[in-house]
């Protein structure tokens, strides 16, 4: 203010001319001198205008690193809020619970996923099935080998260790690995695919796998058609309506195709429904535990998830350089990424059916399925961060691509 009243001439009173022969003068003045008649203006009000300026622009200085960091990373975000939401307040949690939104956000993804699904990557999906063969032997036969080494862990209480064995026992996760997927840009077809066809094979493999690798001659029954039933219900029938859609106006899949990072965000809020509705419902138990035994749970956890990734990825390199090194199926990068993330994560859904038909043969339900649910979330959340790393590995390609 001091420095506008510094610089800022004084209005002179003692022109009382007429609109028409001050319009008549300035023009005469234009005429013979621009410079020194538009000298004092700008000079007069340029500093104004700077201060203004430079207050407005230091006020958003400090809010433009915080809007990127959010956009940059979005989807973690949203799921470490909704952990901490379910935390904090688990009443509305709870309740989401009871009117079932989660079966409503796991239809909101695989809808999206139909939205955004092209014919193109059917074909894709087709051509990687070596790709998706190994996903299915990873879920169903190879990971459950890793019960038996969490095993050998002594917990108190002992059902978190057992629970996570099961846990580890489950196919792949129904909605969370496909999300992930096509976040990431890759074969979220080929990872549509390895979703529906793990689900569906082990419903029937579970209680071999149970017994064998958990223990010897429990016998174990599961809800198979109840399970398949939801599978068509949540899975299929929201991919298959969105997939019509698509097809059915050419007008909507231009729109999806242009807008696919919105559509990516809406699949993460729906994503992020998932650990929060999970948390609410089990915060009474969570509290009733040692805080720091239930740490050394999620570490179990957060370690087998990181196992799982380690193995999965020694095993595709693995099978790339055998068949063909950087021509292999194996080794682009689309079918890559879809086979990692689905074939390291496991469906905590599935084992809440199993625990339940299991009549506490392994310990208390509640505790067998509390450890699950903070290792089904630890899971999610490191697989975003790691979407997240490909995505910012990607941003100098594609600059350079346009450039």
């Amino acid at each position: 203010t001091i420095q506008s009243i510094i610089l800022t001439p004084p209005r002179t009173a003692t022109t009382p001319f007429p609109c028409l022969k001050t319009s008549h003068l300035l023009s005469r003045s234009l005429r013979i001198n621009p410079s020194r008649s538009f000298a004092t203006p700008i000079r007069s009000c340029k500093p104004s205008d700077e201060t203004h300026g430079s207050g407005l622009a230091n006020g958003l200085n400090w809010t433009k690193p915080l809007l990127n960091f959010a956009a940059d990373n979005f989807l973690p975000l949203a799921l470490i809020g909704g952990v901490a939401f379910g935390l904090a307040n688990p009443t509305l949690g709870c309740l989401a619970d009871k009117y079932y939104l989660s079966k409503f956000s796991t239809f909101g993804i695989f809808f999206v996923s139909g939205l955004t699904l092209r014919s193109d990557a059917i074909g894709a999906a087709a051509k990687a099935w070596p790709v998706g063969v190994f996903g299915l032997c990873s879920i169903l036969l190879f990971t459950p080998y890793f019960s038996r080494l969490i095993l050998q862990i002594h917990l108190q209480p002992q059902e978190f260790v057992t629970g996570l064995a099961i846990f580890n026992c489950m196919p792949t996760t129904l909605s969370s690995g496909v999300a992930l997927t096509q976040l990431a840009g890759g074969n979220s077809a080929l990872a549509l695919a390895m979703t529906v066809m793990s689900n569906m094979i082990g419903i029937l493999i579970i209680p071999f796998s149970i017994s064998k690798f958990i223990a010897d001659g429990v016998g174990v029954s599961v809800p198979t058609a109840q399970l398949l039933r939801s599978l068509v219900l949540t899975l299929l029938i929201p991919l298959i309506l969105g997939k019509v859609l698509r097809e059915s106006f050419r007008g909507l899949a231009d729109y999806v195709d242009h807008n696919r990072k919105l559509y990516s965000r809406i699949s993460a809020v729906f994503l992020s429904l998932v650990p929060w509705i999970q948390v609410s419902r089990s915060r009474s138990l969570l509290l009733m535990v040692k805080p720091t035994v239930f740490i050394v749970a999620i570490g179990i956890g957060a370690l087998l998830h990181l196992v799982l990734l380690a193995f999965n990825t020694l095993a595709i390199r693995s099978l790339s350089a055998v068949t063909g090194g950087s021509e292999s199926i194996f080794a682009k990068k689309e079918n890559a990424q879809a086979a990692l993330l689905v074939a390291s994560q496991k469906t905590l859904p599935v084992m809440v059916a199993v625990v339940e038909q299991l009549g506490g043969a392994f310990g208390e339900s509640g505790l067998l399925v509390l450890p699950c649910v903070a290792a089904h979330i630890i899971q999610i959340i490191l697989d975003s961060f790691l979407v997240n790393f490909w995505l910012r590995m990607d941003l100098p390609s594609n600059t350079a691509k346009v450039a």
